[in-house]
């Protein structure tokens, strides 16, 4: 008769007195195809907007709005999120809701576009965000904030920036299109572009971008990317306010000044746009900045000179034949980690 086998009373790894150990590991043969995944970038500097007076024509354009906000890169990655500002500053604590949302999407991706705080009408309105964000030296977190996404750059380990604007933005809206949450799509707008400015102007939007569809993503402004402005808005230096008892806040004109060169140059003042709690606080801002010195070189009596740190967003209707601003009015102090580009004469 046939004995069956003898059961074994120890665990087939114990019988062996000797410590287990795997087999020693073969170096990687660099013949064998590998994985095309490309390290995520710690930043990526943004593409810039050319101004131009008319909008550029034919079937190689796109055309977009052009949102009145904060420029923001949304990277997610798998364990947190950093939303960078244009100067590299991270500020997912304050835009919570963003960051939070952004996670949500469960794979690493860079997003380009823009925040915005938006009125009742729709429309981008870039004081109530820096109210929303507790003004320049505040530190509010801007929980009604949205971002309008334009640009995909990173995706689920795959750097995009090579690729053109056209496939990066088939990509952008397969991921956002039907999202309409915190983080939206900012869409593509398909009529005639001299149409587009014009219904853009009606309905009191800042103007439109228009962006080559067959470029790679390339930093800087560089010409690929157009923007057409309804109402002009540029940043400038405020380097002095005219005191006034009667004006909100005390203030009845600010001085501002551009770049020419590395010098600084006087341009204008604009005494319009305040709001009483915005004046009050700029009015303390500019007083912890005074200073004996004039940054600029004007001859005028009664100005209280600040130094040239506080970054003003104004806006108005054209030049003037020697240089200053027509029309200007203030819309709100540009965050200094925002990194907003102080206006240049030779832009003119």
């Amino acid at each position: 008769m046939t004995k069956s086998p003898r059961k074994s009373t120890r665990p087939l790894l114990a019988e062996s007195e000797l410590p287990l150990r795997s087999r020693p590991r073969k170096r990687r043969d660099p013949t064998q195809p590998q994985l095309l995944l490309d390290p995520m970038p710690a930043r990526i500097e943004p593409a810039l907007a050319l101004l131009k007076p008319k909008p550029p024509k034919g079937p190689e354009w796109l055309y977009e709005v052009k949102w009145d906000g904060y420029r923001l890169a949304v990277h997610v990655e798998p364990d947190r999120v950093r939303i960078l500002t244009r100067g590299g500053h991270d500020w997912a604590d304050r835009f919570p809701a963003i960051a939070k949302e952004a996670a949500g999407f469960g794979t690493t991706m860079i997003l380009d576009g823009e925040a915005v705080v938006l009125d009742e009408q729709g429309r981008a309105d870039f004081g109530a965000l820096q109210r929303a964000l507790g003004g320049r030296s505040g530190h509010r977190r801007a929980s009604e904030a949205i971002f309008y996404a334009f640009d995909l750059l990173y995706l689920d380990g795959h750097d995009l920036t090579k690729l053109d604007l056209a496939e990066r933005r088939h990509l952008l809206e397969g991921l956002i299109k039907e999202h309409s949450g915190v983080i939206r799509l900012s869409e593509e707008l398909d009529a005639d572009p001299d149409e587009l400015l014009a219904a853009a102007c009606t309905h009191g939007l800042e103007g439109i971008i228009a962006k080559r569809r067959d470029r790679a993503y390339r930093s800087g402004r560089v010409g690929d990317w157009v923007k057409i402005k309804c109402i002009q808005s540029d940043s400038f230096f405020i380097v002095g306010y005219e005191p006034s008892s009667a004006a909100l806040g005390g203030i009845g004109r600010l001085l501002l000044a551009a770049y020419r060169g590395d010098d600084l140059v006087y341009v204008g003042a604009v005494g319009t746009g305040f709001k009483e709690r915005d004046a009050t606080r700029l009015r303390r801002d500019m007083d912890k900045l005074k200073t004996t010195r004039a940054p600029i070189e004007l001859k005028q009596k009664g100005i209280v000179w600040v130094q040239p740190t506080l970054i003003a967003e104004i806006e108005y209707r054209a030049w003037t034949d020697d240089g200053k601003l027509r029309q200007a009015s203030y819309k709100g102090l540009r965050e200094r980690q925002d990194n907003a580009d102080v206006f240049r004469l030779t832009d003119c």
